[in-house]
């Protein structure tokens, strides 16, 4: 699975292709397969999202989880502030990183 990611312009956000548009949660990824790069450059110039890039991401009962663990840092949150996360509540959130 191919999942498109970037930076929200407005707000520095890190934000998910959803396939209608995007989301600060990287569960709502969709698929972008080969026509990434081509989304990437059309939302950039439109000022959606800077700096997009396509990654690799796997599908399992737990949702989309990025294949890189600096993809996977950026899906959570800070690292040195769990309570900053995008899921405070969830004593297990770390162990998705790793």
């Amino acid at each position: 699975m191919k999942i498109l990611t970037g930076n929200d312009l407005v707000s520095g956000d890190v934000i998910w292709w959803a396939g209608d548009g995007w989301s600060r949660q990287v569960g709502d990824s969709a698929d972008v397969g080969e026509r990434g790069d081509d989304l990437a450059r059309t939302e950039e110039a439109a000022l959606r999202v800077v700096g997009a890039y396509v990654i690799d991401a796997t599908v399992s009962d737990d949702g989309v989880r990025p294949a890189h663990i600096k993809d996977r840092i950026r899906a959570l949150g800070p690292t040195v502030r769990p309570d900053l996360t995008l899921k405070p509540n969830d004593a297990d959130a770390g162990n998705w990183v790793i």
